[in-house]
């Protein structure tokens, strides 16, 4: 089985920025939770309104059988990234969003020690959840994101490490960008398209806000060059939608 449910309870929080936090899980069992590092993705069950905790099938068919319950009723599923792992535990970085109330957001502001949550995790580390895989012949790796992705492309970086060039673009608050990324406040378009990129054969990374994240890969992959199989691109997001609205659209919109 390569993903399993888990119940755990939160053990710390920490403010990163006015607009994040930290918060870290532990529980029991967890030792089977296993990160396939990087951009590692997983899941996290919110109680519905009305609810005392999320209301899940547990079962083989578990996306199935969710799909089926009525929304109003079944736990509010969205999708995080690791962004530390432990054997005992691990750390999930949460956008706070001032002025809106999601259900993540809203959790994570309110978040204390001893709280439980509901979470669908990895047990293997070769599974469908990490994004980022620099075929053989990459020359340098561009990485870009906003304040969503940046657990992430901190992840990608430590697993990098020295063996590649790493230039990385961060729309975030400048406390939660690297040292040496490009800070791009007003977004990641123009800085993107005003950089001096090296030569040789590249790979990108690209996670955030659907839309500028697929402006963002248009420019590498039509006017850099890049080819498009060597572009991995995420929409951790979409302005004016919430990750219900996306389940409920049909397949492949």
């Amino acid at each position: 089985m390569t993903y399993d449910f888990f119940d755990v309870r939160v053990s710390a929080v920490s403010v990163l920025t006015p607009s994040a936090v930290r918060v870290t899980f532990t529980g029991r069992g967890l030792s089977s939770f296993v990160s396939g590092g990087r951009d590692q993705r997983f899941k996290l069950f919110f109680a519905a309104p009305g609810q005392a905790e999320a209301i899940v099938p547990r079962t083989p068919d578990w996306y199935l059988d969710w799909r089926a319950m009525d929304p109003a009723v079944r736990g509010i599923m969205r999708t995080y990234t690791v962004a530390e792992h432990r054997p005992d535990g691990f750390d999930v970085d949460f956008a706070l969003h001032p002025g809106v109330t999601g259900p993540a957001s809203a959790w994570a502001a309110t978040a204390r020690v001893g709280d439980p949550l509901l979470v669908l995790g990895p047990t293997v580390t070769d599974n469908g959840g990490v994004d980022f895989q620099p075929p053989p012949g990459t020359d340098w790796v561009l990485l870009a994101g906003d304040e969503t992705a940046v657990p992430a492309l901190a992840a990608i970086r430590s697993y990098i490490g020295n063996q590649l060039p790493v230039h990385t673009f961060i729309a975030a608050a400048p406390a939660r960008c690297e040292p040496g990324g490009v800070h791009c406040p007003a977004g990641l378009l123009a800085p993107v398209r005003g950089a001096a990129l090296p030569a040789g054969t590249p790979y990108a990374f690209i996670a955030g806000e659907s839309g500028e994240v697929r402006a963002l890969r248009r420019h590498l992959v039509r006017e850099r060059g890049f080819d498009k199989r060597r572009v991995r691109f995420s929409g951790y997001w979409r302005r004016g939608a919430t990750e219900d609205d996306l389940t409920a659209a049909p397949e492949g919109d």
